[in-house]
């Protein structure tokens, strides 16, 4: 067992998120204090608890480890806990479910002291057991979301975006804030280091089924949803606004020429079904651009992102701005509606030359739909950016009034 270490002597420090571990918890602080010895590394484990009911605590305890109790549940909650209590320079994160090779920490250690910032492990390198990770995770999940991690945000070393094993300098990660509280802080970590321009390296890792008779904590669809979730909130010009211009520029250019007859492009004729596909890619593409601007208000109130990013957006998204810019879509769209009107009942209401009029009805109702989704996205934009105010009393308190002052100061600081 290794002996316990005054603070400023210890150089890494294992942490282990905790919640109802006892079946396996002793063997992975044993492990790992072993594997410090061993490398003459001194170190601590912390066990970060996430109020476990079975006695995981006093184990961790016996078997050498420090233990805290984490008060925010969750799997981020626990880890973020454990980084503001950790000792050591460097931090090794991995799980207590024995599933990690904590006896094997060398290769982390050696590139922390490179002077790397995060060191992440990657299992398809390393090799995965039989049975240690779900088909689902291992041939559709992990490469899907690290493919899109490595797109996104320029992460071309990393090849396994959601190894649980992974170091990293403690001061470093603590001066990124990190807030996730759930299973999509792995995300969280990997993704601010990356946009904040850390040094990242990647070692070879392994993965055994782990040694716990109940079901993971992990949720499939849950989690793997939130992981989705947290990497559109950080890159939502890769993934909506700039989807979302492009389908709108192209529908509008497509409907406004058809608007004046067929077009034919060599042997390829475009009518009126054609016309449907571009007024539909307007609709879809304006509410991909509006998800998008949703997605960096939201990550701008929750302070997860760059003020620049959204302040233009914020702008322009403005109640004020999309109620006006709502209400004259809905009028040009009724225009045109009562044009086809008057148009058929020039014609005594009798039958209909069906191209001619869709030509104007499609626009036209496409254009109250546009309106109608610009008008609602100004209030639901509004909502996101409201936040609670700290009071004279100390507590917080809704500041409903504080819409347009904070508008002016995402456009001040976005300037």
């Amino acid at each position: 067992m290794a002996l316990p270490a005054a603070k400023d002597e210890v150089e890494v420090t294992v942490l282990l998120p905790c919640l109802n571990e006892a079946e396996t918890l002793e063997v992975c602080v044993t492990k790992a204090i072993r594997a410090l010895n061993e490398l003459g590394v001194v170190g601590e484990v912390l066990v970060s608890d996430n109020g476990s009911t079975d006695g995981s605590q006093e184990i961790a305890t016996r078997a050498g480890a420090r233990v805290v109790h984490a008060p925010i549940r969750g799997y981020g909650g626990a880890l973020l806990n454990g980084i503001d209590q950790a000792r050591g320079k460097y931090v090794i994160m991995g799980d207590a479910d024995d599933s990690y090779d904590l006896s094997n920490l060398e290769p982390f250690i050696r590139e922390l002291r490179a002077g790397h910032d995060v060191v992440m492990g990657n299992r398809f390198r390393g090799g995965i057991a039989p049975g240690a990770m779900p088909p689902l995770h291992r041939y559709l999940g992990n490469p899907v979301l690290s493919w899109l991690g490595r797109r996104l945000f320029g992460l071309r070393n990393v090849g396994d975006f959601h190894c649980g094993l992974r170091g990293f300098n403690r001061d470093r990660i603590r001066d990124l804030h990190l807030c996730m509280p759930g299973m999509e802080f792995a995300s969280e970590l990997v993704v601010r280091a990356a946009l904040n321009k850390y040094d990242i390296v990647e070692v070879p890792t392994t993965l055994q089924p782990d040694g716990r008779s109940r079901a993971p904590h992990l949720r499939t669809w849950r989690d793997g949803w939130r992981h989705l979730r947290f990497l559109l909130v950080f890159a939502p010009r890769k993934t909506l606004i700039n989807p979302g211009l492009i389908f709108f520029v192209l529908g509008l250019l497509g409907t406004a020429a058809l608007s004046f007859g067929p077009i034919r492009i060599g042997s390829v004729g475009f009518d009126i079904s054609t016309m449907v596909y571009t007024c539909l890619a307007m609709l879809v593409g304006a509410q991909l651009l509006l998800f998008g601007v949703f997605a960096l208000i939201y990550g701008h109130t929750e302070g997860i992102t760059n003020q620049k990013q959204v302040a233009w957006w914020a702008r322009l998204v403005r109640f004020e701005t999309c109620t006006a810019g709502g209400l004259i879509l809905i009028l040009l769209g009724l225009a045109g509606s009562i044009l086809a009107v008057s148009a058929w009942g020039a014609s005594g209401f009798g039958d209909q030359d069906l191209a001619e009029t869709l030509r104007v009805v499609l626009p036209s109702s496409t254009a109250i739909g546009l309106g109608v989704t610009v008008l609602f996205a100004g209030l639901f934009a509004s909502l996101l950016s409201l936040r609670p105010i700290e009071s004279r009393t100390g507590t917080k308190q809704p500041q409903v009034e504080s819409v347009e002052a904070a508008d002016a100061d995402l456009a001040r600081t976005g300037s």
